[in-house]
């Protein structure tokens, strides 16, 4: 059994918390929101009276924060946070689950490790779905040491896990996957919006490119129309998923990578100028899929 200190419980990282103490583990949480709070009272888990309480007494602190300020805030203890860091034991494993830039994760490292702890990054694909499943894709980056301590917790959460390599290439992969995956959403509501223009039936056009070259996820599971993918957020009003605001920042962290390495990333670029005029608006709170409604009104 593994002491865990689990700082973040929204609708991520609460599943994620039960596997780990339906597994067996020792687990603690804190939130700095109080619903999320509460909610992990109700789910039987205790609660420390801060991240740092928690981090005391852990074996591994877990971090599921919204962006890369919160983790290293908490990481050297500003805004009346007491350092994590300084408040876990010398060795205790840092595992940071967040979707943050590159060069952010590379620093939480590195604070880490002067700090005499060891980490890894951590962040997740997969969705609420994944992580109430347990069926999480884990992208790690840290080192051979590192990526095998945190393995069999990581198991405990996720389906799949991948050593990504060192500090931040695990963030690294998050960011390049779900530059794909912006892109890739666009264009097939773009080619359902055109074959719509063209008298194509939306079966039809499932039919063909779910089976041809056209296939991909954001068609086969994320379909941005009613009826092909009966479990697709179109059948549902767009509820996500994967918000909007999400897919924006994710992409917002995928120009941040562009612009640091000098990439020629023309398509990734357009894909997060268009998602973030998207999150600006309804968009934010809908399913990222829901693009298809910004193409078929600006025709």
């Amino acid at each position: 059994m593994t002491a865990v200190a689990f700082l973040g419980v929204g609708h991520m990282g609460l599943p994620m918390a039960r596997n780990l103490a339906a597994a067996g583990h020792d687990v603690t949480v804190f939130d700095v929101v109080p619903a999320a709070v509460e909610a992990a009272r109700d789910a039987g888990l205790p609660v420390a009276s801060s991240g740092a309480d928690a981090a005391a007494s852990a074996d591994v602190v877990i971090t599921m924060f919204p962006a890369g300020r919160h983790v290293l805030d908490a990481y050297r203890g500003t805004n009346g946070q007491a350092s994590l860091l300084a408040a876990a034991e010398p060795g205790t494993l840092f595992i940071d689950s967040s979707t943050i830039a590159v060069d952010e994760a590379r620093e939480a490292h590195l604070l880490a490790e002067e700090a005499g702890h060891r980490s890894v990054d951590a962040p997740v694909s997969g969705g609420v779905v994944g992580a109430e499943k347990g069926t999480l894709a884990f992208m790690v980056g840290g080192s051979d040491e590192d990526f095998a301590a945190a393995l069999p917790l990581l198991e405990r959460m996720g389906g799949r896990i991948v050593h990504c390599g060192g500090p931040g290439l695990g963030q690294a992969a998050k960011v390049c996957n779900n530059m794909i995956l912006g892109v890739s959403q666009i264009v097939v509501a773009e080619a359902f919006v055109l074959g719509e223009r063209l008298g194509l039936s939306h079966e039809a056009l499932f039919d063909v490119a779910s089976h041809a070259s056209g296939q991909c996820w954001a068609l086969t599971t994320n379909c941005p129309v009613p009826g092909p993918v009966p479990t697709s957020p179109a059948n549902n009003d767009y509820r996500p998923g994967f918000a909007g605001a999400l897919m924006a920042k994710d992409l917002g962290l995928a120009a941040q990578a562009i612009a640091l390495t000098g990439a020629d990333a023309q398509l990734g670029l357009h894909a997060q100028q268009i998602y973030a005029a998207f999150a600006e608006g309804d968009g934010a709170g809908q399913d990222f899929s829901a693009i298809i409604n910004v193409i078929r009104a600006a025709g």
